[in-house]
């Protein structure tokens, strides 16, 4: 069993587990100024933007936006360097929307300094930077007419992520940039965009996307702990939370893990290594940040969403557990399947993912490409980096040298 001061960590090594249509219509509103602000505390008055980005010189805008079914999402808006950067296309900044995973917000984004950390490099380069949170995260809590204490608004899985959240931050910022966007998702931001673009969506406003440690497969990941929590998420763990909030800090979710330490062959003491692979290049300071900001909540379902991707070895539409039940929802008694091989073969997509991965495995990554070998050679870039696993990719004190600056060429090769 590990020990007490450990479970936390192992929460939030769970969060790196799974860490963007037709138009859908997006309720945009916005708070705040492009100003400086120094405010440190981490309170939904300030926002991610006071608590990460303005202490650091650079301008940044808080807004929020509506899904179709009610959600009132948050946003962060970097819309230039700390000295205007310079523009990529003409006098248009090109915007750059990036998706963060499970169990996690879009502070993740932020934990190292402004010169290592992916949204301001961005700034920097001359991009304009919209940072997506999903539904259940602390700024993001509001909905219209439900509250995060009814099991009514627990009741989605990353469908509805793929479905309401992504269109509705999609068409916001094409609505206030009138460009098309770039997407980068990490993670579950990658099984997000990958399932989106698979059902035709995003068409009308993605200009390319980045995916880095891809898990749109999940059958070959090869860690006990993970392992053993996807079976438990499955299973049991519906009797114990139901339809409702999966908060990984409440004793509920300690309770959980606790029995996932007992199982044979689990490791609970090198965490973060047991279930990501061993990361080659985070910085303590960075990792400590994260313990202080995440893990943040999602929903039951969403979880047990996940643990099916795993057991099932496709990517498909939540399973209801019983033939009626699907076909109630679906019209058929299995849940329909996200065929990645339908994404568009002439959008540019640019994959980068690491050699130490124990989540985002490399005989899944291959599925992944198999899944994508019609695509046109000329538009889709891989980038293998043999010591990185999965928290590397947005922590990684040289993610910058290896990752970011081959993600900036490549958007900026997309005239």
């Amino acid at each position: 069993m590990a020990p007490p001061d450990l479970l936390s960590l192992a929460l939030l090594s769970l969060c790196l587990l799974v860490l963007v249509v037709e138009p859908h219509i997006a309720y945009g509103s916005s708070r705040g100024s492009f100003g400086l602000n120094n405010g440190a505390a981490a309170s939904a008055v300030n926002g991610i933007c006071a608590t990460s980005v303005t202490i650091h010189g650079y301008k940044c805008k808080e807004h929020e936006v509506k899904t179709q079914d009610g959600y009132i999402l948050n946003m962060q808006r970097i819309p230039e360097g700390r000295v205007g950067g310079s523009s990529c296309i003409g006098h248009k900044k090109q915007p750059v929307l990036i998706q963060h995973g499970v169990l996690v917000d879009g502070m993740t984004w932020l934990l190292n300094s402004p010169e290592q950390n992916l949204p301001m490099i961005l700034a920097d380069k001359g991009f304009d930077v919209w940072i997506a949170n999903t539904r259940g995260t602390r700024f993001c809590r509001k909905h219209v007419s439900l509250e995060p204490g009814q099991p009514e608004f627990w009741d989605w899985s990353w469908d509805e992520l793929v479905s309401y959240d992504l269109p509705a931050v999609f068409d916001f910022v094409f609505s206030q940039t009138g460009q098309k966007i770039h997407y980068i998702g990490h993670s579950l931001g990658t099984l997000l965009g990958l399932a989106s673009l698979s059902e035709g969506h995003q068409a009308h406003t993605l200009k390319s996307a980045a995916f880095l440690s891809p898990i749109a497969y999940l059958s070959h990941m090869n860690t006990a702990l993970g392992v053993v929590a996807a079976r438990a998420f499955v299973g049991e763990i519906t009797t114990m939370f139901g339809i409702a909030e999966f908060n990984p800090k409440g004793e509920q979710a300690s309770i959980f893990l606790k029995s996932l330490c007992n199982y044979p062959g689990v490791d609970c003491y090198d965490l973060l290594s047991a279930l990501t692979g061993k990361n080659c290049c985070l910085n303590s300071s960075t990792v400590d940040l994260f313990i202080k900001n995440e893990p943040q909540s999602t929903a039951t379902k969403n979880m047990v969403h996940l643990a099916q991707t795993v057991r099932d070895g496709v990517i498909a539409k939540y399973n209801y557990g019983r033939p009626d039940y699907n076909m109630m929802h679906y019209g058929e008694a299995q849940p329909p399947i996200y065929n990645i091989s339908n994404i568009p073969h002439g959008l540019p997509i640019f994959i980068s993912y690491g050699g130490e991965d124990a989540l985002s495995d490399l005989r899944d990554v291959q599925l992944l490409l198999d899944s994508l070998k019609f695509h046109d050679v000329d538009k889709l870039m891989i980038q293998y980096i043999k010591d990185y696993a999965h928290a590397d990719f947005i922590m990684g004190i040289n993610a910058k040298d290896i990752v970011y600056n081959q993600i900036v060429q490549f958007f900026k090769n997309q005239r």
